[in-house]
């Protein structure tokens, strides 16, 4: 069966004055319609570089140097701006972080939507506005119809978001990419976009990469996971396996750092160090120096992303073997948005 989705060893670099430097290390996943799938890791970990790269959008000194990206069986990299303009938003839709830069702060949200769908779709205005009024009513805003004549700074951030979603639906996507969608948004107001999100992916069979920190976020809204460090994926399968039992020590870290993990009053765990910098990633496994059970093999061999034990999940880790694989329950408690800040 075809793939919705898939990556297949994808490599961008930046051009920099002091030379071209990797962000993105010959990564490969693949997504089928209607799955939903988590890109999780710390800040820097090239995440959202993933999610532009899926559509074209990285911007100079940025670049794609290699791989293929197959959606619906055809390498976007190859498409020209026309044909690529055909994709983007409106086959593939992009939920952005802050809905005030999404969001032109001079139009109506009415004028925002119905310009979307005019860009992409042979449709007279009428036709525009019902069909966003309708859209409006699919994402809980209250009275669509009033709506559509007021501006961005006439709704909360929470509603605002709703609209981004709204504008994502228009076209009726096959795949949205929705990258850190409720970090400017209080925890109520997460969960309640998480649990929006996942009721339209649901109803409407779309499948979407949720780009994020929060492993408690995916836990609850995907179906598989994928760790990202340091712009390689560590650790990929299914969100049940990985949250119960990681196996790659920077998963584990992640999980151990989420609060819920200790008992009260015990201070939360802190993986030691920070990200590398693309100048300065670390020869072999680039979380060697923050490892707790780091060998020298770590420090001088790249571990290549292989399927490893009985859960059936893919990991990059010479020492994978020697964490204990168990059923147990996850962790950290239900819920969404708990841990939103950076693991």
């Amino acid at each position: 069966m075809e793939h919705l989705l898939e990556v297949r060893d994808l490599e961008v670099r930046f051009a920099l004055r002091s030379g071209d430097f990797t962000a993105i290390d010959k990564i490969r996943f693949s997504l089928d319609r209607g799955e939903r799938m988590g890109l999780v890791g710390e800040s820097g970990a090239g995440k959202s570089v993933t999610g532009f790269s899926i559509l074209n959008l990285i911007s100079k000194p940025g670049y794609i140097a290699g791989g293929q990206i197959f959606f619906r069986g055809r390498d976007l990299a190859g498409l020209s701006v026309a044909e690529m303009r055909s994709v983007r938003g409106n086959r593939i839709s992009m939920i952005f972080q802050d809905p005030m830069m999404t969001l032109n702060p001079v139009m109506t949200i009415g004028d925002q939507m119905v310009e979307t769908l005019m860009a992409h779709r042979k449709i007279s205005r009428a036709s525009a506005e019902a069909l966003s009024v309708e859209k409006l009513k699919a994402v809980h805003i209250p009275s669509p119809e009033t709506r559509l004549r007021q501006y961005p700074h006439e709704f909360s951030g929470g509603m605002r978001q709703r609209i981004v979603i709204a504008i994502a639906l228009l076209t009726d996507p096959d795949l949205i990419i929705a990258d850190e969608p409720t970090t400017a948004l209080d925890v109520t107001i997460q969960a309640e976009i998480m649990d929006l999100l996942l009721e339209l992916c649901t109803l409407q069979k779309m499948a979407m990469i949720l780009i994020t920190h929060d492993l408690g976020v995916v836990s609850q809204v995907t179906e598989k996971i994928a760790v990202m460090y340091a712009g390689r994926i560590v650790e990929m399968g299914s969100t049940e396996n990985i949250v119960a039992n990681p196996q790659h020590p920077y998963t584990k870290g992640l999980i151990r750092a989420l609060p819920g993990s200790r008992e009260a009053g015990v201070r939360l765990y802190q993986i030691p160090g920070s990200m590398p910098n693309l100048s300065s990633i670390p020869e072999g496994c680039a979380f060697n120096p923050r490892c707790e059970m780091a060998l020298d093999l770590c420090r001088h061999e790249t571990p290549e992303l292989r399927q490893r034990g009985a859960f059936q999940r893919q990991v990059a880790c010479h020492r994978v073997g020697e964490i204990p694989e168990k059923k147990s329950e996850p962790c950290f408690p239900a819920g969404h948005g708990e841990g939103n800040e950076n693991g």
